[in-house]
């Protein structure tokens, strides 16, 4: 089963290792490719609908903070504009 249609079952974060929690009603999506390790964050809002924020090739091993602000100031978009 594709993971979107879990999603669409179960709601916006599968566990690990495909989705992380971020808090907030923030979640992290974990992707690998032959490019490398992708990480696309993402938020569940009314109706059940996702709203991807912000994607990055991942170099390192924690989340950049640089990226994470990002994701989060576009959450926030997300919920003041809902």
């Amino acid at each position: 089963m594709a993971l979107t249609d879990r999603m669409i079952q179960t709601g916006p974060n599968l566990g690990m290792p495909h989705t992380k929690a971020m808090g907030d009603g923030l979640f992290e999506l974990r992707v690998k490719a032959e490019e490398g390790i992708a990480r696309i964050s993402y938020c569940a809002v009314v109706k059940r609908e996702i709203v991807i924020l912000h994607a990055f090739v991942k170099k390192t091993q924690a989340t950049p903070k640089n990226e994470l602000k990002i994701a989060v100031k576009r959450l926030n978009e997300v919920i003041k504009n809902d």
